[in-house]
Parts: structure tokens; sequence; C-alpha cells
């Protein structure tokens, strides 16, 4: 088994300081100009370890630098180092790692769904291709569910186990970053690949149209802000889900943004990690949330803004999720994934919680650690 490693080193920047991704060099510098903390490489790191701890000495082909060798350095791995130009912050970057790499029959990629589309345009017919989830958007069917269950998939492909299967038309899926931002949602499908296939290991592709009742959600919404707390922060996650529940108390949502309330009042819009845990007290925190379609994701995937601090004030108990049955029928398994990059933090929110489906209308769901 062949198996070769790139990272995007800037990958996922862009989430906890409001970007919503960062696709170019503009949006990689006012990434930084905000303070954003790169998450690609850590995360790459905790995929390998598992790698390393299951099968030492596995053998990798893995791109030099932050493209890769930096985060596996230390791991009791065989690494085959190759080395790229000089790197340029840009898409060539991951299109040059990899054919630098040559034959692989498998890439294990730390990125997004840019870093996906651009890797599933540059690797060779037949070769596979495993996302280590990094990015703020990951729309595409080719990412493992957390950096952990990664890692694991890679152990099981060199230990030829028989655990994983494949798939040969994965979505890979991107949207317009400036739209994004301007609050519209505008998907493109670049490409299908093919993908290791693991039970709860792999995430879906996110599901297209809902079909989700408006008056449902809106009926959900409307309880659920008159039972606000006085004095709590409310964190209204992204999608229209959550922002039913702003709609409720009269404001509107940024559709694709993080918002804060206290008392039916707007503390701030669009905010990033930092501006959020400016507004933290001694007060109680609320997390509003909604459920990524078919892919089940709660935390950890468009809304990185909300903070491991932030969620671990709030706890469990303190998550308000708003889905209707038909999303919550149509996911991929029958559970609700977390992802905040904390795993110990993972671990405390696994249980079962309450989302609310309409007007005094519950469903039991259980949270897992991805």
């Amino acid at each position: 088994m062949r198996i070769g490693v790139i990272v995007n080193p800037i990958a996922g920047m862009g989430g906890a300081v409001g970007l919503k991704g960062t696709d170019g060099p503009d949006a990689v510098a006012e990434a930084m100009r905000r303070g954003a903390v790169a998450q690609s490489g850590p995360r790459a790191r905790r995929a390998l370890a598992i790698l390393a701890k299951r099968c030492p000495g596995a053998g990798i082909r893995i791109a030099a630098g932050s493209l890769g060798k930096d985060w596996a350095d230390g791991l009791e791995l065989d690494l085959e180092m190759v080395t790229t130009p000089q790197l340029t912050g840009t898409a060539r970057d991951t299109r040059q790692a990899i054919e630098a790499l040559g034959e692989v029959d498998v890439l294990a990629f730390a990125g997004g769904d840019g870093t996906a589309r651009d890797a599933a345009g540059a690797l060779s017919q037949g070769a596979g291709m495993l996302g280590i989830p990094c990015g703020v958007k990951m729309h595409s069917g080719v990412f493992a569910v957390s950096p952990e269950s990664a890692g694991h998939i890679l152990a099981d492909l060199v230990e030829g186990n028989g655990r994983v299967g494949w798939k040969d038309e994965a979505e890979v899926m991107d949207i317009d970053e400036v739209a994004l931002r301007a609050g519209r949602l505008a998907p493109r499908l670049y490409g299908l690949a093919r993908v290791p296939v693991v039970a709860n290991r792999m995430q879906a592709a996110k599901g297209g149209p809902r079909r989700d009742s408006a008056s449902a959600l809106a009926a959900a919404a409307h309880e659920c802000a008159r039972g606000c707390e006085p004095g709590a922060l409310y964190i209204v996650g992204p999608g229209s889900s959550a922002g039913a529940f702003a709609h409720a108390l009269g404001q509107a949502p940024t559709l694709l943004g993080v918002d804060a309330f206290r008392d039916g009042q707007c503390l701030h819009k669009d905010a990033t990690a930092a501006q959020i845990e400016a507004l933290l007290d001694d007060r109680p925190v609320r997390i509003v949330l909604g459920v990524t379609g078919q892919q089940g994701f709660l935390l950890g995937r468009g809304n990185q803004q909300i903070s491991a601090d932030v969620i671990r004030r709030a706890g469990r108990d303190g998550l308000r999720i708003l889905a209707t049955e038909d999303k919550l029928s149509s996911l991929s398994a029958p559970v609700l994934f977390v992802d905040t990059g904390d795993p110990g933090l993972d671990q405390q929110l696994a249980g079962f919680v309450r989302v609310q489906t309409d007007k005094g209308r519950f469903m039991m769901m259980r949270v897992v650690a991805s």
C-alpha cells in the first residue's frame, strides 16, 4: 500500500476569525491579520500519530517542510520525503506536492474542500484520496469524520485487514467563498473521487436542498426563543435552522456566520472566536445549533468561530439544537458528530441530547466524538 501525505498549511485558518475559508492569498493575509492560528498541521499529526501507534514503522511518502514532514517528525514512521518548489501559498503548492509524490495508492491530505478540489485534479487515475478534516468548508464526501478516524483508516489500509472498502463516486464539492461571505451559498460539483469506505469513519457529502418544513422549524425556534434565560449569552451558529432562532428574537441572522445575543439584543454579528470569548462573564452560555444536512455534524463544520473554551462553558446541557424530523431521518448515520479540535472536550460532549423539531416536539439523538 503506497500512501502519500500532504498538508495544506493554511487550511482552516479562516474559520475561527469568521472568514468562511482561506481560498486565495488575500484571504490568507486577512486571516493572519485577524490573528488566525494554523489548524491543519496539528490535526494531520493527530492522524499520523494513530497510524504510527497501530503500525510502527509504516512507510509513507510525504511532502517536505510545512507541506508534510514537519508534522510527522518524531513519530515512529518510515518517511520518504519528497521536495517541492518554493511555497507560494496558493493551490499550486498542493498540485506540485502531489506531482512530487508520484504514484500512490491513496493520498491522505489535510485540508478542506479547496484542497480536495486541487488534489482530485492532480491525482493520477485510479488513486484513492482520504481527507483529514481541517478546512472551514467540508461539503465533499472524501473526508474522515475526524483526524483520528483518518489515522485508523490509514492503519487499516496498511494492515490489509479487510475493514476498508472503496467507493469510486464520492462527490468533490466546493463553494464560492466570495459569495459565501456575502451570505449566498453557491455550491459546485468539481468531480468524483475514489475514497475508502469504513462504517462511522467517513463523512457523507453535504446534502442538497433540504425538505425541512418551514412552519415546523419556525415553531420550534419560537418556542426555544421564548425559553431564553435572562442574562444568558446565546451564541447562534450558522445555517437556516439556527438562524430561525434569531428570526424568532426579531433579529436578522448572519446566515453563514455566528451571532451573539443576550436578553433578545444582538451583541455581535458575524463574530470571530476572539470576539465571542470577549463576551464571556460569570453568566450562563447557551449555544444554538442546527445540524449539517446528511453529515450530522453539530460542531466543527463551518462553525469554528465557536471555540472549545466557549463550548466547554456551555457544556452538553447548554446546547440548544434545532432540526426537523425530515433532516434527522436523512442523516447518513443516526448520530450527531462533534469535532471541536479538542478530543477530550469531544468525549465530554458525547451522550444524548434533545433536538427540538417543532413546537412541543423533540427527538433524542446521540452525540458522538468524531
